[in-house]
């Protein structure tokens, strides 16, 4: 296997200057301003603009992410769905903290928001669980999500059994997770590194606002 070498990282560099952001256009409150770049990035066609990296703490204090799909946005926070016994699953149940990243790199901006996690409820599970497609719902069913499998065929014969249900009912060890950001952060790309961040911390029910330095 050919070893990338340290010239050809650092050979990899883009001037980003696509936009600007600045105090005469961000917004006050951080949710309207996440909607409005969420739209440019829908409007942008990118791939899967509600995918977003999720942190967690392992149990033994360390990080731990991956990519998952963001499936609501709003005041109170942002919401996503999994298995409850996962590796995510099990590290939120310990430690209810997690950081998401959203990386637009068409528009060359970032998004990183932190917070505290819950629960959401079981409506709220049932009701996007069931407006899925029926292979995501028997999918769901069926994987024993980060648990060690012999072979694909044990995953494929579990699927054809939960197929093969009479009624296709959520698990209860399925459902979705609330994100209630403290930090919001917006990223935007400028030309010389001199990229423009804006931080809104939340401070009881107010979120106070700062620009920081790239």
């Amino acid at each position: 296997m050919a070893n990338l070498s340290n010239e050809q990282l650092t050979a990899l560099r883009v001037d980003y200057s696509l936009k600007t952001f600045d105090e005469t256009v961000v917004l006050n409150d951080p949710f309207e301003q996440f909607a409005i770049w969420f739209e440019e990035a829908l409007a942008a066609g990118i791939l899967e603009p509600n995918a977003m990296t999720l942190a967690t703490i392992k149990l033994d204090l360390t990080p731990s992410a991956r990519i998952v799909l963001l499936k609501g946005a709003a005041k109170e926070g942002f919401s996503f769905f999994t298995n409850y016994e996962s590796d995510k699953g099990t590290q939120l149940a310990a430690h209810p903290h997690a950081a998401l990243v959203f990386n637009w790199l068409e528009l060359q901006r970032q998004v990183r928001i932190e917070g505290s996690v819950e629960r959401l409820p079981a409506e709220d599970n049932d009701a996007y669980f069931y407006s899925r497609p029926l292979g995501s719902q028997i999918g769901a069913i069926a994987s024993p999500q980060s648990r060690v499998i012999a072979h694909r065929d044990d995953l494929e014969a579990a699927f054809k059994s939960a197929q093969n249900q009479l009624t296709i009912k959520r698990p209860e060890n399925w459902g979705g997770y609330l994100v209630k950001p403290k930090r919001i952060e917006f990223w935007q790309g400028r030309s010389n590194r001199l990229h423009d961040r804006f931080v809104f911390i939340k401070d009881e029910n107010t979120w106070i606002k700062n620009r920081l330095a790239p």
